[in-house]
């Protein structure tokens, strides 16, 4: 009987643990009221928005862009004879595709040291980071999708430099980010108050 309880108990110890390490995966990653249904997902992206004041959508847009949500993507390898691996384009990595030294630079000056790539919470305040910098260096109004964007893939060096001129392909994406970013909003106002309403329950 005993070990028989002891087996029930241990069970449901590792079911409560592998239930509380699984990561929240939108249903629908171009429906911002899907991406914030998990409470978690809400509140750090709400306080990204209240630390850095980069809005909600905005910041959706642009990991939209770098990750669809997706929480240990890199860089696509280029492969040669169709099967001889090669190496990936950059060091890109996680939900905001932050490169190592910039991120580094993020955990330093936000003295967020155990910061992580993969970790939701963390990828988004980067990114509030990140744009809040770019409006504070180079004038972008944080509103703005389209341009955060172009700082954000170019850096904050390669947009003083214009180098996005040069990359077409890189305005159409930018645009992308744009319309992404306008429908989230809208998205968002049509299931705000439910979400707030949800907030505190768990």
């Amino acid at each position: 009987m005993r070990s028989k309880l002891l087996i029930l108990l241990t069970s449901s110890f590792f079911l409560l643990i592998t239930q509380g390490c699984s990561t929240f995966k939108p249903s629908n990653v171009n429906d911002a009221c899907s991406i914030l249904e998990d409470e978690d997902w809400y509140e750090a992206a709400l306080d990204s928005q209240e630390r850095w004041g980069t809005p909600i959508h905005v910041q959706l847009a642009i990991m939209h862009q770098e990750s669809k949500f997706q929480q240990d993507i890199r860089p696509a390898r280029k492969w040669y004879l169709g099967f001889i691996p090669g190496f990936r384009p950059s060091n890109a990595y996680g939900y905001a595709q932050a490169l190592e030294g910039t991120w580094d630079t993020y955990r330093t000056s936000t003295n967020n040291h155990g910061a992580r790539r993969d970790n939701f919470d963390d990828a988004i305040d980067f990114i509030g980071w990140y744009t809040f910098n770019s409006h504070k260096q180079l004038g972008i109004s944080k509103w703005d999708a389209r341009a955060q964007y172009l700082a954000y893939h170019e850096g904050w060096g390669g947009y003083k430099r214009r180098t996005y001129n040069s990359k077409g392909w890189l305005i159409k994406v930018a645009d992308k980010v744009k319309a992404q970013s306008l429908k989230y909003a809208a998205q968002y106002k049509q299931c705000q108050a439910e979400l707030e309403s949800n907030r505190g329950w768990f």
